[in-house]
């Protein structure tokens, strides 16, 4: 027997400026209830929520919240203002009878004690104080929006957890794929100021939303036909005598507007990366590479090398280093000991994670121009500055809009258009996913695909890491890295435990040869305190990322490139030895030679197979992604 709803929102309506945002959007959740709302960026997802959760009035439609539950709602940009500390902020949160241990023992879980000054919090301690305050209660119904914005993956995964284990009813808005399918199980579209419906979680999404677009192309054609022929009746065939005519007519009117109203979905973000000329084949080579701050060691004897065309991922809690790491390896910062060579003819460009060189008071266009001109160099070519941001869905009116103005996700789409913008040849980019929607994701993730040049990517998105990165740089406690295969999933199957337990296993390339500790950063504490986190996370990870939509992997890529010219060396390794073994005398004249000449050949050809099998599977994955 289904339970009933305690919170329903029917045929809401909401007008900004004239212009309609909401059109129809139902949602309804009952207790146990795991929704994900998606949309793209724009498309009235937060403001739905704030709706829900009676913040905003709706011009049309109805609300309704079972009478005695607790509705609590986490914002993308919460308010300290008032508040001492962060345990009088999280306390104000909670109503009469409710627990104050409760929200005590999550600060602690949270890595925060209570006494900080919220006036001083980073973005991820602000988030964190955010999500004690709204789940202190223990609510009957929990709006959270962006909670994954700024957490360390060791957070998402104490709260993937913690979120999985309660009672509420929870809707979530996520730009975070892995979050959304480890945690949903039904999934609410808002397209074009409409919701739609299906009872499968986030995995199911991508899917359903290709189908619902072919679907309405096949329909937009089918009119678009019938509309040819009634406009061709129309001008040889109507007398307006007759009265079937005069319906006809009527009814080709009204399949005009009805054309008229079905719009398409928003286009799509199309952009490439301004690429300099190539780097030296050796980007960064590093061998004892340490740092330290006040006696606490960031970096210690680390040894790299990293060559042009790599794409490595930089993982970890909040605080463990990984911008100081990066700034060392790009020579922004000098170390205390070691050496560091960086390559010839590298020219970087940066896509910072606040957007704190964006300034509010400058408009869009003299944000991406620097106000000198009407154009953007891209590539080498001018392009008109309006034409630019179209590329990256931004309307042409909005070329004065200050940034003051812009929402999270059109500032985040912002700061990509202006570092795509700068010629480089290595990008170095700080948490590029965040406010990004699921679709710019993926064109940020086909960019990233095609560029020729070097990417250091900190992300705390396993999924995207896990799509894009081709090896891992994780700490290992007391100042030590380490760099393993692959994405996020690898590292973890390699590490033997997640970024906050000992790590398990042989050490992988680079730093870190000393067996692993526990990371003593108080940013981890709160996944710490749960060890059976880490292994329901892992295990929810692998599954969410098999049954999100699949594309080739960036190593994937890399291999159906690559592997046709090993193949070809095998192929002449394998012709070599057998000359060599042509020599019908070679046993008797020299045994030891023939024995490893015939070892060689057999190992090529052996190699040979796996390499041929491995790209005719790759060839046939392809075919079947791209069918």
């Amino acid at each position: 027997m289904s339970k009933p709803p305690i919170l329903i929102l029917k045929d809401i309506a909401l007008t900004f400026g004239g212009t309609p945002l909401i059109v129809s959007a139902e949602l309804s959740a009952s207790a146990g209830d795991r929704i994900c709302l998606v949309g793209r960026n724009g498309s009235g997802k937060s403001t739905l929520l704030k709706i829900a959760a009676g913040l905003i009035e709706m011009d049309g439609g109805s609300r309704f919240v079972q009478p005695g539950a607790t509705l609590r709602y986490l914002p993308q940009e919460p308010d300290f203002s008032g508040f001492s500390t962060v345990e009088a902020y999280v306390a104000a949160g909670l109503a009469p009878g409710d627990d104050a241990h409760r929200a005590r023992t999550l600060l602690e879980d949270l890595g925060l004690t209570g006494e900080e000054d919220p006036k001083r919090l980073s973005g991820g301690e602000a988030r964190r104080a955010a999500i004690a305050r709204t789940l202190a209660p223990d609510p009957d119904i929990l709006l959270i929006d962006e909670p994954t914005n700024h957490l360390d993956i060791a957070a998402i995964e104490w709260l993937e957890t913690t979120l999985g284990q309660m009672r509420a009813a929870i809707v979530t808005i996520s730009h975070d794929r892995r979050f959304l399918s480890n945690l949903s199980r039904a999934t609410v579209w808002l397209d074009r100021g409409r919701t739609r419906r299906i009872e499968r979680g986030f995995s199911a999404f991508e899917a359903w939303r290709d189908e619902a677009y072919a679907e309405e192309e096949t329909q937009k054609h089918k009119i678009d036909r019938k509309l040819a022929a009634e406009a061709d009746w129309l001008r040889y065939g109507v007398t307006a005598r007759r009265k079937r005519n005069v319906r006809r007519l009527g009814d080709l009117y009204a399949l005009r507007e009805s054309r008229k109203a079905m719009r398409g979905p928003t286009g799509k973000v199309e952009a490439t990366a301004s690429e300099a000329s190539s780097s030296g084949a050796m980007v960064v080579e590093a061998e004892g590479l340490s740092k330290a701050y006040e006696g606490r060691p960031i970096v210690r004897d680390l040894a790299i090398r990293i060559r042009r065309g790599d794409r490595l991922g930089f993982v970890g809690p909040n605080g463990a280093g990984k911008t100081t790491l990066i700034k060392l390896l790009t020579g922004q910062l000098v170390p205390d000991d070691g050496r560091i060579k960086i390559g010839t003819n590298l020219e970087i460009a940066t896509l910072e994670q606040g957007r704190d060189s964006l300034d509010p008071d400058k408009s869009l266009a003299e944000t991406l121009t620097g106000g000198r001109s009407d154009s953007v160099m891209v590539n080498g070519a001018p392009r008109h500055v309006v034409s630019y941001m179209t590329d990256f869905l931004f309307a042409p009116e909005q070329a004065r809009t200050p940034v003051s103005a812009l929402s999270g996700g059109e500032r985040g789409r912002l700061t990509l258009a202006r570092a795509l913008a700068r010629p480089s040849n290595l990008l170095v980019l700080d948490e590029p996913t965040n406010d990004l929607d699921l679709e710019t994701l993926d064109v940020l993730e086909d960019i990233l695909g095609g560029y020729a040049g070097t990417v250091f990517l900190v992300s705390h998105d396993r999924d995207f890491l896990d799509r894009v990165v081709g090896s891992v740089i994780a700490p290992e406690g007391d100042g030590r890295w380490t760099e393993y295969a692959g994405g996020y999933s690898d590292m973890l199957a390699q590490r033997g435990g997640d970024l906050t337990r000992r790590k398990v296993g042989k050490a992988g390339r680079g730093g870190g040869r000393d067996g692993g500790t526990d990371l003593g950063d108080g940013t981890s504490a709160a996944a710490a305190s749960d060890p059976g986190a880490a292994a329901s996370a892992a295990s929810g990870a692998a599954g969410g990322a098999r049954s999100a939509k699949r594309r080739l992997t960036f190593n994937e890529q890399h291999a159906l490139k690559t592997l046709p010219q090993t193949i070809a060396k095998l192929e002449k390794e394998i012709a070599a030895h057998r000359k060599v073994l042509e020599d019908a005398n070679l046993y008797t004249r020299d045994r030891a030679r023939f024995d490893k000449v015939t070892a060689a050949l057999t190992t090529a050809e052996t190699a040979l197979a796996e390499a041929e099998d491995q790209w005719l599977a790759l060839e046939m994955l392809k075919e079947e992604l791209a069918g």
